[in-house]
């Protein structure tokens, strides 16, 4: 069987996104397909898969995919480019919207350019003095789909993000689920940079959309910043997050950035048995 399927990146984040709104990947070998076609030099290669299926809720669902064949709540990246893979494959129009596991998402397509509303953030803890090998850190953590923990950072570039990424992520504290990581240096009052360890692909990506709000509403409630917040990834990328503060909750958070199509084409079997 040969499995038709668009390759896109957001932000240097790049996925697979199959039309699967007619099943035809059998569930019990699902996450054996998404490990194998998402390995670099020897498949397709991604950060991730994404899974476009129909819904009764919204315009469609998505199913997001680690490269490791786990499955995750959210992905804000990876949901700009299901928006305008969406657009573009006549499923929705240009104002749609979709169900995730962390709730209905909207997005508006532009082009290339794709503004993505984000669920509700949650779970906003600020400060922790957190022991990580052996140095104690102080750690913001919120959940912007899936969690994240925040780290303020002078030397960006002189951070390493794999060993303290996946220290922090493997921490007991953040136990069972862990989370991603964020290093982020303050620019000024409306800009960030960062760096990201994310949760499944166990590396350093160069962008992680559902971080990038995550780290600008952390150091808007650390009152570092204000809406908009430009952030800058490591891809290069400088994306744009909007919000509203209101005490320690977060509203109307949009996240707004470019969406690439790599190409389009098919899979043959030899590229996930």
């Amino acid at each position: 069987m040969r499995i038709p399927f668009m390759k896109m990146s957001g932000s240097g984040n790049d996925f697979i996104l199959i039309d699967h709104r007619e099943p035809f990947l059998e569930e019990d070998r699902l996450k054996d397909f998404i490990r194998k076609v998402c390995q670099r030099r020897i498949s397709v290669g991604a950060d991730g898969l994404i899974l476009i299926e129909r819904s009764q809720k919204a315009d469609f669902k998505w199913r997001f995919f680690n490269a490791d064949g786990s499955e995750a709540e959210m992905c804000g990246n990876g949901g700009r480019c299901a928006a305008r893979f969406a657009y573009l494959k006549r499923i929705a129009g240009p104002s749609l919207s979709f169900e995730t596991l962390a709730g209905i998402i909207s997005a508006q397509v532009n082009e290339k350019r794709v503004k993505l509303q984000m669920t509700k953030p949650h779970g906003l803890h600020l400060d922790q003095k957190i022991l990580i090998q052996g140095e104690q850190r102080v750690i913001s953590t919120i959940n912007t789909g899936v969690p994240h923990a925040v780290i303020f950072v002078e030397d960006l570039e002189g951070t390493d993000v794999f060993r303290m990424g996946r220290a922090t992520r493997c921490h007991a504290h953040f136990a069972p689920a862990g989370t991603n990581a964020n290093f982020v240096r303050l620019e000024d009052d409306s800009r960030l940079s960062i760096r990201t360890y994310e949760r499944g692909v166990e590396d350093e990506t160069l962008a992680c959309g559902t971080g990038v709000v995550a780290s600008a509403l952390i150091a808007a409630f650390k009152g570092f910043v204000r809406s908009p917040v430009s952030i800058k990834t490591r891809g290069g990328e400088v994306l744009t997050v909007h919000f509203e503060i209101e005490g320690k909750e977060a509203k109307k958070v949009f996240f707004e950035g470019n969406v690439h199509i790599i190409y389009e084409g098919e899979m043959w079997e030899e590229a996930y048995q």
